[in-house]
Parts: C-alpha cells; sequence; structure tokens
C-alpha cells in the first residue's frame, strides 16, 4: 500500500482553461458579463434546456437572487431539508423568512416528499428541494404539491451540473433553480454559481437584481437610452476572467463526468462485499435518476465508527471527511428556523455518512488504496 497522500478533492483542469484566460485578458473585458460568459449562459440553456440561465458569483448568490424574485418577506415561510448547506437557509433568512425543515429519506439523503404537505402552513411561499450529491429528489410529487397550495420550488441544485431526474437537468424541473461552480463541483471556476429560470415572467427582473438593480441588461440591448436604479439588487456578477476559465471546463464537462462515473462505478464494485457482509451502506440511485457521480460516500455504523474510520484512513495519508451538520442543531438554525415533524433520519443518517476522495482524474490505483484501506480498518475491528 502506498504512502503518498491521496487528497480529498483535486479541482479539474482540462487544458483550455489557461488559455482561454489569456485570451479574456486580451478582450479586455474581465469584467462581468463579457463574451466569456456569454458562452458559459448559451451552454447552460442548450445543456439544461432552460428558458434563461445567468452566470452569477456563487450559488449563494444565486440562492439569495431566488429569495428576492421570489418577494420573500418577513414572516414567510420557507420549507427544506435541514441536512444542506447554510446557504439553502441564509439567502431566505435574509429576507425575514422563517425555515421549516423536514426530515430526509434514508436511502437518497434527499428531503422526504411525503412530509412536505405536512409542513405547510398558511405562510408558507416556498419549497427548496436540497439534490444531495447529483441525484435527484422526487420532483413529479413536489411540483404536484407546490401547485396544489400554490407555492414557488426552488431547486438547489449546487451539485447536480450534468446530472438528471426522469429525463430533466436538475434545476430545471421547478421554477428557478441553482448551480455550484466552487472548485469542489464537478465543473467549477474558483467561486461562481448560475441561476436557471424556467418562465418568462422572471427573467427581466432576474437581470436588474443581478445588476445591483438597474435595467442596465436592457440598455446594453438597446432596449431604453439610459439606465436606472428600478429595484432592489446587488453585484451578482462574476468576472469575465472566472467564466474563461469555466466554459473551458463546460466544454469538457461530457468527459469529467464519465471520469468521475468511471470513478464512482470502481470504488462501489470495490466495496460492495462490505455492504453484503452488513458493515456499511453504499449510495441509492433510483432508477429514474442519472446522478453525476459528485460524490462516492459510505455509511458506517454511527457516529463513533465514523469518527474511528476518518482517523483511521487520515493515519494512511488518505483524506476522507464527514458533511453538513443538520442545520436546525445550529445556533442560528434554532433562531431563524423549526423542525416540523419528527426527526427521524435526518441527524442519525447525517452522523454516519464519511465521504471518500472523489475528483476528475482520480487515478485508480488510489481508489484501490482507498478500497483497501476501508477493507483493513472493518478487518481490524472484528478482532
Amino acid at each position: 500500500m502506498k504512502n503518498r497522500h491521496i487528497p480529498f478533492n483535486i479541482p479539474p483542469i482540462t487544458g483550455n482553461e489557461e488559455a482561454y484566460m489569456r485570451l479574456a485578458i486580451g478582450n479586455h473585458k474581465i469584467c462581468g458579463d463579457g463574451p466569456f460568459t456569454q458562452q458559459c449562459c448559451q451552454w447552460l440553456e442548450a445543456q439544461t434546456r432552460t428558458t434563461k440561465a445567468l452566470l452569477t458569483s456563487s450559488c449563494t448568490h444565486a440562492l439569495e437572487m431566488c429569495a428576492l424574485l421570489a418577494n420573500i418577506q418577513a414572516g414567510d415561510e420557507v420549507i427544506m431539508p435541514s441536512y444542506t448547506f447554510v446557504s439553502t437557509a441564509n439567502a431566505f433568512v435574509l429576507r425575514g423568512a422563517r425555515i421549516v425543515f423536514a426530515d430526509i429519506r434514508p436511502d437518497t439523503m434527499n428531503i422526504d416528499e411525503s412530509l412536505i404537505e405536512a409542513a405547510i402552513s398558511p405562510e408558507t411561499k416556498a419549497v427548496v428541494p436540497v439534490h444531495y450529491a447529483g441525484i435527484g429528489c422526487e420532483m413529479d410529487p413536489i411540483k404536484d404539491i407546490a401547485v396544489k397550495y400554490g407555492l414557488l420550488v426552488i431547486e438547489d441544485a449546487a451539485q447536480g451540473i450534468m446530472a438528471e431526474y426522469r429525463g430533466k437537468a436538475l434545476g430545471s424541473i421547478g421554477d428557478l433553480g441553482c448551480y455550484s461552480f466552487h472548485e469542489t463541483k464537478n465543473c467549477g471556476m474558483g467561486e461562481g454559481g448560475a441561476l436557471l429560470i424556467q418562465s418568462d415572467r422572471y427573467v427581466e427582473r432576474a437581470e436588474i437584481i443581478r445588476e445591483k438593480g438597474t435595467d442596465r441588461s436592457r440598455f446594453l440591448r438597446g432596449q431604453t437610452d439610459k439606465y436606472s436604479w428600478v429595484d432592489l439588487g446587488s453585484s451578482y456578477l462574476p468576472g469575465d476572467l472566472s467564466a474563461a476559465f469555466l466554459l473551458a471546463q463546460l466544454e469538457n464537462a461530457g468527459r469529467i463526468n464519465e471520469n468521475r462515473l468511471t470513478s464512482y462505478r470502481r470504488y462501489e464494485q470495490g466495496l460492495a462485499d462490505l455492504q453484503i457482509q452488513g458493515k456499511i451502506d453504499l449510495p441509492f440511485i433510483p432508477p429514474h435518476c442519472r446522478h453525476n457521480a459528485h460524490m462516492f460516500y459510505i455509511k458506517t455504523r454511527d457516529l463513533q465508527e465514523r469518527t474511528n474510520l476518518i482517523a483511521f484512513l487520515k493515519e494512511r495519508h488518505i483524506t476522507a471527511a464527514f458533511h453538513y451538520v443538520p442545520l436546525h442543531s445550529s445556533p442560528a438554525g434554532k433562531r431563524y428556523g423549526v423542525f416540523r415533524g419528527q426527526d427521524k433520519y435526518t441527524t442519525r443518517e447525517s452522523e454516519r455518512l464519511v465521504r471518500l476522495p472523489m475528483y476528475f482524474g482520480l487515478q485508480e490505483e488510489d481508489i484501490d488504496c482507498v478500497v483497501e484501506t476501508v477493507y483493513d480498518f472493518y478487518r481490524r475491528t472484528c478482532l
């Protein structure tokens, strides 16, 4: 077994990033909405078959734009899982909303769609399904519930690029959707994100919000002879230098995706016997979902076993990680939210989950080393 370090993540590099960034510099256009930004947006619209895609400076900012587009006000309620990143909740709390947390499904770690209706109150304005690990939530029943109660569906598809639910791109199924292009994601630009808009009625206001509350986009298209401050907004545009980096990756998204899926399958096959023996649980992919191998995780028996396994891997120069601490158990989560219903799975399943190294270009021998080390851990614990 090798002694060299196996990191948890390495940001992908596909080949044209530096050349495109040099072109951006040569264009003397490195601020927002330059030619590379436009090409990224066009790629996203074609790939997801969505009405409008707007590149943003982060997925967090895309979510904040959603809260503004949804006209979230003080006292409104927004339903989401507690097992998610803080940005999912923060975007709506900033507008004065109360977060209503619902329990997750233990198989996919996504919000349990059967519990959403019971979490609805007269103050509920939106449901925010989070597609954990690039595996789609059950969007059909979620949309049916939203239609029944007149709610918006805002997809947190931060981990969902190149993944699908029943043939539809994650992020393109609800009213609004958000991607992340953080360096830990399948395609990245260091920091960045995108807002996907399904209905024409949101497009013009989204452009205004993104441009600091001005109608500058209409001005640049020649639709007005000047632009001015017309609405709430902020600076949600990434620089074109960052977009140039991202475009090189989007153009190779299929190659990145297939490489990660190959690594995923090698992990899955290598660790299958441990699942058969009842030592661990492997991820579950519903047959109607096409995932993107954003991560590969295993579930241990309990929190203590997880802690021991992560330490065991670290001693052998392998970096593994747990993931979210449920938001409802955090100080801010208690202040700004409430868990409606029973926390049957959220805390229990979150305490079992271990993320193994996964990135574009991960070597087969490194995967085999990780797999063998996990087996070694369980051989030793069985002694």
